[in-house]
Formats: C-alpha cells, structure tokens, sequence
C-alpha cells in the first residue's frame, strides 16, 4: 500500500463525548452515575485524562461500552491488526483536516496499476494531488461516503480534471457533479464489484463501500467513511440510533478479514473492530 494514515483519529476523551452525546448526557450526568468527579471526566475529555483502570471500567459499564478499547484507549495503547493482503492494491491518502487527518482511497487492479477508482476527493483538488500516487494516471469512476467538506471539497474539480461524467454520491444526497447509488447497488469494474451500502447516521446521506473480487475466498474491503474507525466510530450528528444499528448491521454483514478503510485514521479490520472498538459490544 502507498501511504498510510499511523494515528488512530480519537483518543478516549474523544469516545466520552460520542457516546455522552448518544445517550443525550452531560459530564454532569456521566458524574452522577458514576460517582467519578466531574472535573476529572473533563479532564479526560479535554486530552489530559488520568482516569484510573477501574473508572474507566465504571465508565464502560454505564456508557454500555466495549471495556477492553476503553482501557486500551486510555492507555494509549490502542491495538491495530498487522498489514492484511489484499486481492487488489489501495492507495491511502491522507490529507491534513484541522488537527488530524482525513483519508480518501484510490484502488488499482493488479492487472492495470495505473487506472483505479477514487473514493472521496479531500477537502480540495490540491489537497488530493500533494498526496497522489505516481503511478496513478487515471481514475474511472469517483465514489463519496458522504457530503461534507473534508470528504468531498475537490469533487467537481476532481471529475473535471479526470474527465469523468457523474460521481457515486449516497442514496437522498445533494452534490454537483453525483448520482446517487441505493443500497445493495452494484458497480462492476474489471472483475472488481463496489456495493453500496446505506449507512444514515453520522449524517442523513451516508454510504459505506464493500469492495470484493470475484473469487469469495478472496477478502474484502470496507470504505467506511465516518461510520467507523479504528477505535472509534463518526459522530452520530444526525441520528445516533441509527448509527449504532448500522454500525452493528455492517460489521455482521462483512467477514472478520475484511479490511476496513475508515475517512479518518488508520486501516483496521472488521476481527479488531469487533474485539476492541468502544462502540461495537
């Protein structure tokens, strides 16, 4: 793979103010339930937590929370799987967004490593080309998760600098240059097949990519957007019942090898993503 997002997006103060904002609750709240000062819950959500391993467990018991990510969170010590082997090549770029990162994904074919699909364009065409690969010449057809800045900044400029008619935009989404894909849809690609996947929750138009080959044995990939990360998931700023039930839905879909492309943060697996995200329990 080219490039490589190394940080994972979030940090525990980060999975607090998520899943306080899931269950409509204030740190005043999280303090009355689990009898852990208020202060030092802001603390934590404000990058300077020195919660000890059994307020943490207190906190993943109330918040209903992965206990395990929790703690490894707070320890700093998020795992991430090992590198998986793809039937295909992915170019992950990552482009600076505020403080962090955000990602889009190019994937080649074996077969031609110059043409590929795009998913997601970045916060700018600009942005996009500092970050793009060589040996990538030309892009076939341009896919977005969602319609937000970071993600989808450069899309007319990216269509037209790449000559390309529409781009796959997600089922009731508003964007230039898009025409939307619905649930279940397929796009065929020289033996490569991108489903889309509707996934509302982080935002009201939000889809997720299952990229497979033609061989089942095969493992697959998972352009997730901001439904789920390493060790975190997306805000669920627009309904956050329904982000956890896709969350939920998605990683039952997918095979434990799958390898998830997240819009922020590092590649993980939908096994890791099971056995350690906060919001997968």
């Amino acid at each position: 793979m080219a490039r490589k997002a190394s940080l994972i997006e979030d940090e525990i103060g980060d999975v607090l103010e998520k899943a306080i904002r899931q269950r409509q609750w204030t740190t005043v709240d999280l303090a009355a339930a689990t009898g852990i000062c208020r202060q030092r819950l802001q603390d934590a959500m404000d990058y300077r937590s020195d919660l000890r391993r059994d307020e943490v467990l207190k906190i993943a018991e109330v918040l209903r929370l992965n206990e395990v990510g929790l703690c490894a969170l707070n320890a700093g010590c998020y795992p991430l799987p090992p590198p998986s082997r793809l039937p295909f090549e992915v170019h992950v770029l990552p482009m600076c967004h505020g403080v962090g990162q955000v990602n889009a994904y190019i994937v080649t074919h074996a077969a031609n490593k110059g043409t590929g699909l795009l998913f997601d364009t970045g916060p700018s065409l600009a942005a996009l080309l500092e970050v793009w690969p060589p040996d990538v010449t030309s892009i076939d057809a341009v896919f977005l998760t969602h319609v937000e800045g970071e993600h989808m900044g450069g899309l007319c400029d990216v269509v037209d600098y790449f000559g390309i008619k529409t781009a796959r935009i997600p089922a009731v989404a508003k964007a230039p240059c898009g025409v939307a894909m619905n649930e279940g849809e397929l796009f065929h690609w020289n033996g490569i097949e991108v489903r889309a996947l509707t996934t509302p929750g982080h935002a009201a138009a939000h889809s997720c990519y299952l990229i497979r080959t033609e061989n089942t044995d095969d493992p697959a990939l998972l352009i997730a957007g901001d439904l789920i990360f390493a060790g975190s998931a997306g805000g669920a700023f627009y309904d956050a019942s329904l982000q956890q039930a896709h969350l939920k839905r998605i990683l039952a879909l997918c095979r434990e090898d799958t390898v998830i492309a997240p819009g922020h943060g590092p590649l993980t697996t939908v096994k890791n993503e099971r056995q350690f995200n906060p919001f997968v329990v």
